[in-house]
């Protein structure tokens, strides 16, 4: 298949992607861009179910920040179907919840969550400093660690999160646990370029695997579908930019 050529099963609405031990990039979105969290006891809500819900089917959380009106999660599942369970049981032990305390009623998230693949080798710590640098981009704070809902306190100065689990391409930064987060540190001052965050959106919009030509292919064969995204043929409305 040559790159940029869309082909059938290209444009056909397929199931998300989907490999035991193969990073996923999760982003959950409120219903209409609504808030899905209102206040502190909410999100503190959220992480302790996910928590739950991810050790219940096995998915391991890499990084994770709350905004507004989303989320976003790295995440690598021990099998296939692992995190479409965990976000099914995170909605079921969430959503009443909220509803309750809120007096409303119906929906909250906005339909299907979407994920995409992600490259251990060269793409998945750019996603993680994507996802933690959300609030940085948003203009809701100055710097990542002054977003109290992320990962960032773990994985860069330390702190103590029961939900994160490193992933081995963060484990081989360094060789203690010091070390490790000044070089991370150190990466998520290395801003993403304009052409890598377009990409992580793209990627996550369309749900192929964000990765290397080998990683894609590699996809493409065990799944037997599109990796890659498909080259705008028309002007489409601009994916979410969080």
């Amino acid at each position: 298949m040559e790159r940029g050529v869309a082909d059938d099963s290209c444009m056909a609405r397929l199931p998300r992607p989907d490999i035991a031990h193969v990073p996923q990039h999760v982003v959950q979105r409120g219903n209409n861009r609504m808030p899905c969290f209102f206040d502190d006891d909410d999100r503190r809500r959220y992480l302790n179910v996910l928590r739950e819900a991810s050790l219940r089917h096995r998915c391991s959380i890499h990084a994770y920040v709350l905004m507004s009106n989303h989320v976003h999660l790295l995440a690598s599942p021990a099998a296939p179907g692992a995190i479409a369970a965990m976000m099914q049981s995170l909605g079921r032990l969430y959503v009443p919840t909220f509803n309750t305390r809120h007096r409303r009623s119906g929906t909250l998230w906005e339909g299907r969550y979407k994920s995409c693949l992600v490259d251990s080798e060269d793409h998945l710590l750019r996603c993680y400093r994507y996802i933690e640098l959300n609030p940085v981009r948003a203009a809701m704070v100055a710097a990542p660690e002054d977003h109290r809902w992320s990962s960032y306190h773990a994985n860069a100065l330390g702190e103590i999160d029961a939900l994160v689990v490193p992933h081995p391409a963060y484990i081989a930064l360094a060789k203690t646990s010091d070390e490790r987060q000044q070089a991370y540190r150190h990466l998520v001052a290395d801003a993403l370029s304009d052409d890598e965050l377009s990409e992580i959106r793209a990627y996550v919009q369309q749900q192929r695997a964000l990765g290397s030509n080998r990683f894609q292919a590699m996809i493409e064969a065990e799944l037997g579908r599109c990796a890659h995204t498909r080259p705008a043929h028309r002007p489409r409305r601009a994916p979410p930019t969080g």
